[in-house]
Formats: C-alpha cells, structure tokens, sequence
C-alpha cells in the first residue's frame, strides 16, 4: 500500500511547489486525508494548546469522565460495546459567533490560547482551500467563499481526549464514522497512534508526528 502522504508546506515557496502541490493533489483525490509539517502555526503555541488541554482534562473532566463513561461502559461488560466512544470531549464554537465565555470552567489563560490557536487554524484552512483552488483551476477565493453562506462560516474546535482503557478490545476511543464539514484539520496527540483512515478497503494508521496538522477533507 502507498505511504501515507505527508507535505511539507514550506517547500512551496521554492523549486519544489509544482511537484508539492501535485502532491496535494494526489493526496485530495486518492487519500482524502494528508498531514502538514511547517504549516506556519508556531511550535510552542501547540505545545501551549496542548499542555493546557491536558491541564483541563484532568482538573476539570477526569472525575467527571470516570463517574458518567467509564463505570457505565465497564458495568457488566462482556461483549464489544457499540453505542459509545470512550472519549471525553468538549466544543468551542469560534464562528459565526463564539461561546468561550459561556464556558465557566475554561481558565483565563486557557481562553486565550485557544482563541489564539483558532486564529491560526482559520487562516490555514483559508491557504489551503485557495491550493485546493489553485489546483482545481478556480479563482482565488472560490471555496471560500462557497463555504461561507449567508451568515458566513460555521467553525468549532472539538477538543478530545482518550484516557487509557482497561478493555481497549471491547470499547473504541472513536466509532467508525465519516466527518462532517468542509475541511478538518487536526492537531492530534504526538506519540500516541490512534487515528485510522478506510483505504481500499483497509484501516491504515495515520502515523502521528509532533506539530504536525492532518487535513481531513470531510
């Protein structure tokens, strides 16, 4: 099976941008899902975003997890369980408007960060729907501005964690599923695989390197 396509984004600014945005393009119609290194979000705001988050999970969701996942996914377990994830989550919505101050437990800091981290994403979903356009033959702006309706974009980070699972054979972190939206791009644990894609019939790791974003066309 072919290598999981990984894009360096700064060779775009060099000799090598015909063959990268080929590679963009391969990666669009045959995979769906690429991962970016040097995709102009700075290093040690995603070390931020991440120790934060981790910070939060555990000051302020593992109890909860415990008690209302966890002692209700292990209770009696015999079979694979098929109607939940073994995930804590939570959702900030950024656009069309946000909710990060209705959010009480989210510290100051903690705000701010995220509100800094989803101003990167946003401008990188916008340069790379406009590759996507370059490589279409559409005008700049086209995706853009297709995506943005009536009341403009609708954009939100779901922010996950998977602690470790007693029964990891019987309970998935993440049920099989398809995306919704226009482009995903995530930012996910660096050591730890976890994330599959369905290739050609075939689950294949999406292999996990630190700083990098993994674009998922949903």
């Amino acid at each position: 099976m072919a290598t999981f396509p990984v894009i360096n984004l700064e060779k775009l600014n060099g000799e090598e941008r015909a063959a990268t945005m080929e590679q963009i393009k391969d990666a669009c119609e045959n995979w769906g899902l690429f991962e970016l290194l040097h995709h102009g979000i700075p290093h040690d705001l995603l070390d931020t975003v991440e120790i934060l988050t981790k910070k939060h999970y555990k000051k302020c969701m593992e109890q909860r997890f415990k008690e209302l996942v966890a002692r209700k996914a292990l209770e009696g377990l015999q079979a694979e369980v098929t109607d939940m994830d073994w995930e804590s989550t939570f959702f900030l919505r950024h656009l069309p408007e946000s909710n990060m101050a209705e959010i009480p437990e989210l510290t100051d800091e903690y705000r701010k960060v995220m509100k800094e981290f989803a101003l990167r994403l946003e401008k990188l979903a916008e340069e790379l729907l406009d590759l996507l356009c370059e490589n279409l033959g559409l005008e700049k702006g086209y995706l853009k501005k297709a995506f943005h309706g009536t009341r403009g974009p609708t954009f939100g980070t779901k922010v996950s964690n998977y602690p470790p699972c007693p029964t990891p054979d019987k309970i998935k972190g993440l049920r099989a599923h398809t995306d919704a939206g226009g482009i995903i791009l995530l930012f996910q644990d660096a050591q730890v695989s976890g994330l599959q894609l369905l290739k050609d019939g075939e689950w294949v790791d999406v292999p996990p390197m630190r700083h990098s974003i993994v674009i998922n066309l949903g």
